[in-house]
């Protein structure tokens, strides 16, 4: 039993999972969204974050044993696999888009640390993010991962830089003609930022993932849950506050993916600069490496649950090998093509659908008016964010809305086919027998 994982480390699972590398890669794309607004996106998303939270728990603690998202949906839709199957796989592709985005700001961050952009006349930062990739695939691998108590200490380092950050920013700001909560711009902008920004509130999910291992699992995930999210919402909230108002909104559109660090300059001189960066290259690196650990390892369940192609299952029961691998070219290849922009749209939106839909069926599953209102106002808000978010790369940003889509068409088609393989290929035959007769 003392090797259980207890509520201090559920915590810091959940918010190093969250802080980890989000708000480093995502900020500056909601900032761009929101202005001086980006603080109340933050309130929003971990509004929408908590209503999925109690959705989840709620599912959790209506099945006879504790149980992961993806049983949730087998459990409460009378055993639909193929639906449960989709789940699955949107999660593996949310997670994939998550890894790139860290691994493209991990590239953004290196660039400007080492002032190095180009090797003959060639931009270096996708082939650093593709290679920080293998690295951590290489890592995984060999079975090289943080202990549970090296874990606890990276996580209080990380999230000591940004308070140190934030905490330093707003003292700044208040004594140098005070910080602006951009409350007169108010419009659809915190709406669509929020939707960019949610996917750096993923990561408490994996708790409910991992529940054989933790401590009187439905009570610790629970708090764990609900203290993470409200930490992280805090941190996320004060960080921009300090970032938009220090950096200006002209900096940070042209410097989205190192926007703390720019921010960081005023009042900590370029010591700050090289503070943050370090940190930022600390914080996406070990959040790649966290994410690889856990997806590769709810791939080898899907797998084992036949929710993955067999061709994924590794004969050695250790490492997953192929699955760390396929997951590794994907976030690589991701990351070396896509923009900022389009990877951190893809994963949030990935996100939302799955968290949009599980709250649905959460409030299908209301018992009174108190079990339904939290589960209708996550629906709802899922919906609603991620019509603004598609509505909004229409408008503004074209060329990712196509981008977005076409990943989205893709991943959605190859679920079908997957699932629907054997009744597709029973169509097929009947059609070629009928061909046949008619010749």
């Amino acid at each position: 039993m003392s090797d259980e994982v207890g509520l201090p480390e559920a915590v810091s699972m959940a918010i190093g999972g969250m802080v980890g590398g989000g708000i480093f890669a995502v900020l500056g794309v909601v900032a761009g969204a929101a202005g001086t607004l980006a603080w109340a996106a933050f309130v929003v998303a971990g509004v929408l974050a908590v209503c999925a939270g109690y959705s989840l728990l709620r599912l959790n603690g209506l099945c006879e044993s504790p149980r992961s998202p993806v049983g949730y949906v087998e459990r409460f839709t009378d055993d639909n696999t193929t639906l449960a199957g989709v789940v699955g796989w949107t999660f593996v592709f949310g997670y994939v888009g998550t890894m790139a985005m860290y691994a493209y700001a991990f590239g953004g961050y290196f660039v400007e640390l080492t002032g190095v952009s180009t090797v003959a006349s060639v931009s270096i930062q996708p082939f650093v993010s593709a290679l920080t990739v293998a690295a951590f695939v290489s890592l995984n691998v060999f079975g090289a991962h943080a202990s549970g108590r090296a874990e606890d200490v990276l996580v209080g380092l990380k999230v000591a830089i940004l308070l140190v950050f934030g905490v330093g920013g707003v003292a700044y700001g208040a004594t140098h003609g005070g910080l602006s909560f951009g409350l007169s711009n108010l419009g659809i902008g915190p709406l669509v930022a929020a939707a960019v920004s949610f996917v750096a509130f993923e990561g408490w999910e994996l708790l409910l993932f991992d529940q054989e291992n933790i401590a009187d699992p439905r009570e610790t995930v629970r708090k764990a849950i609900y203290i993470s999210i409200a930490g992280a919402t805090g941190l996320y909230i004060m960080v921009a506050l300090v970032t938009t108002n220090l950096a200006g909104i002209d900096a940070i559109q042209q410097h989205a993916e190192t926007a703390l660090a720019v921010a960081a300059r005023p009042f900590l001189g370029q010591a700050g600069f090289v503070l943050i960066s370090v940190a930022a290259l600390f914080s996406t690196g070990s959040a790649i490496n966290a994410t690889l650990f856990s997806s590769a390892r709810l791939s080898k369940r899907l797998v084992a649950d036949d929710l993955l192609p067999s061709r994924l299952r590794d004969a050695s029961a250790d490492e997953p090998v192929r699955p760390l691998a396929t997951l590794g070219v994907l976030a690589a290849g991701f990351a070396f093509l896509g923009s900022l922009d389009a990877i951190s749209s893809f994963a949030s939106l990935a996100f939302i659908s799955i968290f949009g839909g599980l709250s649905f069926l959460a409030f299908r599953e209301r018992e009174d008016l108190a079990t339904a209102v939290v589960p209708a106002v996550g629906t709802v808000g899922g919906v609603s964010s991620a019509a603004a978010l598609l509505w909004h790369l229409f408008d503004a940003e074209r060329g990712t809305f196509w981008t977005v889509l076409a990943l989205a068409v893709v991943v959605v088609g190859v679920e079908v086919l997957y699932f629907e393989r054997e009744s597709i290929a029973s169509e097929v035959r009947s059609a070629e027998r009928r061909v046949e007769n008619e010749l």
